[in-house]
């Protein structure tokens, strides 16, 4: 396949991250069109949507958006700028299940009858997660957790309770098709093969186009922000030492240009990964250095001495809790390592060896 010619062309999309409007529809290069679908009362504003055309007929998406309808109508609109209607849309591949990727997937299948396909680890949490008649199980989880973490009881009940909020912005759909990491997808006029990123969620995956040396990221990989990699009832044991470990997975991918889900698109992969994990081992050294002059602390409270992109009493409870969850991330890696140790309890205690 004949390389495409790579030049500065996201400029039109990061100058809009960068000036806080909205993206246009692009053609990012031939067979890929890029559509922004708003999400709902959020910073990033927006998830973008890669359309891929088939040799066939038809096309495939890259995720899908928030099920609302204004997700939904500009997810309808992006792809008739592309000359297709939504019923020309053959599959959805799911990069994870977070209700921005994952949350009208269902609705697209139900209007077009296209598959909707997802790792495996992550096809196993959708019922938990999304299904009426199983989440307050999961909320129970949630609140243990938070519990054992040392949230104040004042705190809780909102905390543990933040997520249930959206959950009417996913259909429930459960997946047609199971990727496992390095399989060659069957997509005609793509030479697509998935990677297993956990992390950010258990079954992240991004995907690599050898011949057209682009790599969709998802949210693996961002040009700017880092992703919550966090420690909550449907993570890994472990899931900063998996996101550490699936950086290097793609470190040395080699791509022409990175397309992710948020933000805009972008040229150094490499680079952009050392950035991550120069930041990850920045924030580790602050969560020790916190947890040796606290000597002894709960997970909430290391959380309220870290530094963080806003002041902690500026933080809504949604965003407190993914900051407390993912500083439990940072030291559950730290305990891996033998620099902190957890004395359990309620809650459990961190300390310095």
């Amino acid at each position: 396949m004949a390389k495409f010619a790579v030049t500065p062309s996201n400029v039109a999309q990061r100058e809009a991250w960068v000036g806080g409007t909205f993206p246009e529809v692009e053609r990012v290069r031939p067979g890929v069109w890029s559509i922004p679908v708003p999400i709902p009362i959020n910073p990033l504003r927006y998830v973008l949507v890669y359309a891929l055309e088939l040799k066939s007929d038809g096309v495939v998406i890259i995720d899908a958006g928030w099920n609302t309808d204004e997700a939904y109508d500009a997810l309808v609109a992006g792809l008739g700028v592309a000359g297709y209607a939504i019923t020309d849309v053959k599959g959805v591949l799911v990069t994870h299940i977070h209700p921005d990727h994952y949350g009208l997937a269902g609705r697209v299948r139900e209007n077009s009858g296209a598959w909707i396909a997802l790792h495996p680890a992550d096809a196993r949490l959708v019922r938990e997660r999304y299904d009426e008649e199983a989440i307050d199980s999961l909320a129970e989880r949630e609140r243990a957790l938070l519990v054992r973490c040392g949230v104040p009881a004042l705190t809780l009940d909102e905390l543990a309770g933040a997520s249930m909020m959206i959950r009417h912005m996913v259909s429930m759909a459960k997946p047609d098709r199971l990727i496992e990491d390095g399989d060659d997808l069957d997509l005609p006029g793509w030479d697509l093969r998935a990677i297993w990123t956990p992390g950010h969620s258990p079954g992240h995956l991004c995907f690599v186009s050898p011949g057209r040396k682009v790599l969709f990221s998802g949210d693996h990989v961002l040009a700017k922000i880092t992703p919550i990699v966090a420690v909550h009832p449907q993570s890994g044991p472990n899931p900063l030492a998996d996101y550490l470990d699936s950086l290097a997975a793609v470190r040395k991918l080699e791509v022409d240009e990175v397309l992710p889900a948020h933000e805009f698109r972008f040229l150094e992969l490499t680079e952009r990964v050392d950035a991550v994990l120069a930041h990850h081992d920045d924030r580790l050294a602050e969560i020790e250095r916190v947890v040796g002059e606290l000597g002894g602390a709960a997970c909430w409270e290391v959380a309220t001495r870290l530094t963080w992109s806003r002041p902690w009493e500026t933080i809504p409870p949604f965003m407190r809790r993914s900051a407390n969850n993912e500083t439990l991330a940072h030291l559950v890696w730290l305990a891996a390592k033998g620099r902190v140790v957890r004395e359990a309890g309620e809650p459990d205690l961190w300390r310095v060896p």
